[in-house]
């Protein structure tokens, strides 16, 4: 991806791969061919999954800034007041004219994932239903190799996330999760299609839920 152009080479900057061992513990391979142990030890996955971290299949971290005066009047800015806690749900939609804001902002595309990196226990992950900008305490996320951000959504949701990010979070009133430690999270990644079946079985569950409870 960086020999054609699509990423630059800071975005793979210490890559590494990691890997079952004989022993059955899993083990990383660095850029430079050394191999570590993994710090801490990281549930069981089927064969065909891998484990990755954040930091190596996307831009966690690294997103452009756009001054407040560059934004038009009716740009949809979000902040995290606007999204429900535990669901990730838009409560509202507010235009930069309603807010005005004086505070740079992230911008983000339609269908890309947001996570909020401030206060991480409120769970404030979602995809966005459309362009605009966000609080910097907002990261936009792009992901690389065609995963889905619906999938990553469910894990950056997930207990087994939300623990690591609470152990990792800095700051006693306002805690959040540092990009270097974001950065470091690792991931279940399986298949594409299997990523897609998840997301479908979440979907089809939280419909049933909703409905009993409607």
């Amino acid at each position: 991806m960086v020999a054609d152009g699509r990423l630059r080479p800071r975005d793979v900057e210490g890559d590494s791969s990691i890997f079952r061992g004989e022993d059955n513990s899993y083990y990383e391979r660095l850029e430079d061919g050394r191999v570590s142990m993994l710090e801490l030890e990281l549930p069981s996955v089927p064969s065909s999954w891998s484990w990755a971290r954040f930091g190596m299949i996307s831009n966690y971290g690294f997103s452009s800034i756009v001054l407040p005066g560059q934004l038009s009047d009716s740009d949809w800015v979000l902040d995290l007041e606007d999204i429900e806690k535990g669901t990730g749900r838009i409560i509202r939609f507010v235009q930069n004219r309603q807010r005005e804001s004086s505070s740079s902002k992230r911008p983000f595309a339609e269908g890309q994932l947001l996570y909020s990196k401030l206060r991480p226990y409120l769970n404030k992950v979602l995809i966005a239903p459309r362009d605009g900008y966000c609080t910097s305490e907002i990261l936009p996320i792009k992901l690389y190799g065609g995963i889905a951000s619906a999938y990553i959504r469910l894990v950056l949701m997930s207990e087994f996330f939300l623990a690591y990010a609470n152990r990792c979070s800095y700051g006693v009133k306002m805690p959040r999760l540092g990009t270097r430690d974001g950065q470091k999270a690792l991931l279940p990644i399986p298949p594409l299609p299997e990523q897609r079946r998840i997301v479908a079985a979440a979907e089809a569950a939280l419909y049933q839920c909703e409905s009993i409870t409607m």
